[in-house]
């Protein structure tokens, strides 16, 4: 599909009244996983459009520009504010919790999985590991706290079980920058891939800061509190990956492109008629937007949308799915890495003096203050044994031990054996 040549319908019958905005809820007894995942992708999607637009207009002082903004900008918080009621009242924010967890592994392994930058999809392979843990840690605390197994929640999709220990992903800020893209040159797929990453991961980042403080328990406080920093990081590397060269007018085309691409891609693997109308409905109005971003690029630097991107067809649709066997060969390759500058490396290569182990005496001083290791010793220590679902043993031999919590591996030098990242090309 190719949303340049389609016909936009008008900007003002795209407004909504309060009756047409308040959409029914799912059940969560019944929805489809990945239906779910696809909800918090795209409230995050629609988020990050919307501010987007914000900055754009505190950075330019043309009120006709201004007032355009303001109006698509009115739009997308409609979509997203419509998306994001379909989540029901009875589902507790540690339930939605683990379709957050969810959505970034599966989106994580799917992207990485077709990206042909290797820089990008170092990545995210390295952030998966993290996010794969996540999952664990928030698993464990469901069932300790509300006696609901995430297994379910996840639809035996997604496995639950060590990743890179959540101790191990808190690094000193400067190594999370990364290599930028070059826009002009890099792939649309990889252009993509920086804009849905990064606007997945700040919605988690988002939600999990301003979720902390309503938690149940203190525990509860205090995973989401240190789990929301490492999320902090995750945008920060991710972020630092998209093009930084491209203009204000630019990249409202390409955030526009995304999100028409992205709702397309929900509406051909949605499985709930509800749901896919949604989609449908909000990717008639992207492409709107997306013309208008046209219109505006031209009318202010002189610019046709195929100086911008060159291909207006869409890649291969965006599909969540089970990623077992890929998650599993990451963690066994590269669970004993760490994020260096620009680069990543084993910790056993580091120095001694590293800006990583100074970092870490400074937040974990010991692990028994470290609030995802204390939710899993908490949990040992009341049923005997961590909650998990795996369809084999844990590939790392260290991580297998579900009466102790490891908080050594990707953290002490020569925890766990771990040998390269791979690219696919």
């Amino acid at each position: 599909m190719n949303p340049f040549k389609e016909k936009p319908i008008i900007l003002e019958k795209t407004l909504q009244n309060w009756q047409q905005l308040y959409p029914k809820p799912y059940d969560k007894r019944e929805v489809d996983p990945y239906t779910k995942t696809r909800i918090i992708l795209m409230n995050g999607t629609e988020f990050e459009a919307n501010w987007f637009s914000h900055q754009f207009a505190r950075h330019t002082d043309d009120n006709d520009l201004r007032r355009d903004l303001a109006l698509t900008r009115y739009i997308e918080k409609q979509q997203q504010l419509k998306i994001s009621l379909l989540k029901p009242m009875n589902e507790s924010v540690l339930e939605h919790t683990i379709g957050y967890e969810q959505l970034a592994v599966d989106l994580t392994a799917e992207l990485a999985k077709r990206e042909l930058d290797c820089n990008v999809k170092t990545a995210l392979d390295f952030a998966l590991l993290e996010d794969f843990d996540h999952l664990y840690r928030y698993a464990n605390l469901l069932e300790m706290e509300q006696g609901v197994a995430a297994e379910w929640l996840v639809g035996r999709y997604t496995e639950i079980m060590p990743g890179r220990p959540t101790i191990a992903h808190h690094r000193f800020p400067i190594d999370n920058v990364k290599r930028n893209i070059c826009g002009k040159t890099s792939d649309v797929q990889t252009v993509l891939s920086t804009m849905i990453i990064t606007a997945a991961e700040q919605q988690t980042m988002n939600y999990y800061m301003n979720v902390t403080n309503f938690a149940n328990s203190d525990i509860g406080r205090r995973l989401y509190e240190e789990i929301a920093m490492v999320e902090e990081e995750h945008v920060t590397q991710y972020e630092s990956l998209m093009n930084p060269n491209a203009t204000w007018f630019e990249m409202l085309l390409w955030h526009e492109y995304c999100e028409c691409y992205l709702y397309w891609s929900c509406y051909m693997t949605e499985t709930d008629p509800c749901i896919k109308a949604l989609w449908e409905e909000n990717l008639s109005i992207e492409i709107s937007h997306l013309h208008k971003a046209v219109e505006l690029l031209k009318k202010y630097e002189g610019k046709d949308w195929e100086e911008v991107i060159p291909c207006g067809e869409f890649p291969a649709p965006i599909s969540l799915h089970e990623n077992v066997d890929y998650v599993r060969k990451i963690l066994n390759d590269t669970v004993q890495y760490t994020s260096k500058r620009e680069d990543y490396v084993k910790v056993n290569a580091l120095p001694k003096d590293d800006e990583f182990f100074r970092f870490q005496a400074t937040v974990n001083p010991t692990p028994q203050m470290v609030p995802s290791h204390c939710v899993i010793a908490d949990f040992i220590r009341r049923r005997g044994a961590d909650y998990r679902f795996q369809v084999a043993p844990s590939p790392i031999p260290e991580l297998r031990n579900r009466r102790m919590d490891n908080t050594s591996v990707g953290r002490i030098p020569n925890a766990a054996e771990s040998t390269d990242f791979f690219c696919n090309k």
